[in-house]
């Protein structure tokens, strides 16, 4: 009897020590994975589900809905974008920028193209005039060239994050837009995905070095190859074009969202930053999960306009 207790006893205890083996080599992988990807692939895929899920009840039950969650994403990230800027010295007026930067996205739902315009006119130059009135508190009193690089500071915030985020609103007014909408995001984040997953198991050779140290030439075209493999089958059964429409659309969103990537890694870099926010664990900001989607909203609008000419 008392040799039959050690014997279930050292099992028990060997299958222990595989349990903890395993723990550990899993901890390791995910350690090596988070080190690689610079971010928590965890945390990054339970927000990524979060926001997916938000996304398509917006676009699949009441379009408006979007518009509404667009404007949330958006206003996120102008405020992190303009808080990052005034980090680093630049005085940019915050409530009056995400505030008229925000209202740009359901004036362009109503009034279109024009209205995105004209409502991007007005809120570049109330915001540079909130900026020169504060000139009246001798505390914000700086040179000629700070202010214009203040005020400029607050245009770029509206033309990068809204004006690029009110395409998307934009397209997911037209009729059947919203289908192009949602492809767009899945190519993104299709591209995305295989350029990180390529990237971190076989990246030797740097794509911008200077700009993205992580980027690779090998994330670069396995994200290309995810997009080739996503684009034909989205481009046949949820845009109703041609099988080769999805080779041309793979090749525009690869370039887009792999620019919009980088543009974003530029200013960081020039910013002294590693993330523009923080709000998003293991992505780090709203922005850092925009970056490829504002590009290629344009260039998906762009498709729109020639296949419905």
């Amino acid at each position: 009897m008392r040799r039959e207790h050690r014997s279930g006893a050292e099992i028990e205890a060997q299958i222990q020590a595989q349990i903890s083996a395993a723990r550990d080599q899993i901890e390791a992988t995910r350690a090596r994975v988070n080190k690689r990807t610079g971010r928590n692939m965890a945390a990054a895929i339970g927000i990524a589900l979060v926001l997916g899920g938000a996304l398509l009840a917006s676009l699949l039950w009441v379009k408006t809905l979007f518009m509404v969650f667009a404007v949330v994403l958006i206003g996120f990230a102008l405020y992190e974008l303009a808080s990052a800027l005034r980090f680093a010295g630049r005085d940019v007026p915050r409530v009056p920028l995400v505030l008229l930067g925000c209202a740009i996205l359901p004036v362009t739902w109503y009034f279109g193209a024009a209205g995105m315009w004209w409502s991007t006119l007005g809120a570049v130059a109330i915001v540079g005039i909130v900026r020169l009135v504060e000139l009246a508190d001798p505390s914000t009193r700086t040179g000629r060239g700070d202010v214009f690089a203040d005020i400029t500071a607050g245009a770029l915030c509206i033309a990068y994050v809204a004006v690029l985020g009110g395409f998307t609103v934009l397209l997911t007014a037209q009729d059947g837009g919203h289908w192009w909408i949602l492809a767009m995001i899945v190519m993104t984040t299709v591209i995305d995905t295989g350029a990180l997953a390529v990237g971190v198991w076989l990246g030797k050779h740097k794509l911008a070095p200077r700009i993205s140290p992580g980027k690779t030439w090998e994330g670069l075209l396995g994200g290309a190859a995810f997009a080739v493999a996503a684009g034909i089958p989205l481009s046949i059964w949820m845009l109703g074009q041609e099988w080769w429409f999805g080779l041309i659309l793979a090749a525009l969103l690869a370039v887009s969202a792999t620019v919009g990537d980088l543009a974003e890694s530029l200013i960081k870099r020039d910013l002294g930053i590693k993330d523009i926010g923080s709000f998003l664990p293991g992505h780090g900001g709203f922005l850092d999960r925009l970056d490829s989607i504002l590009p290629s909203a344009v260039v998906m609008m762009a498709l729109f306009q020639v296949t419905h000419a």
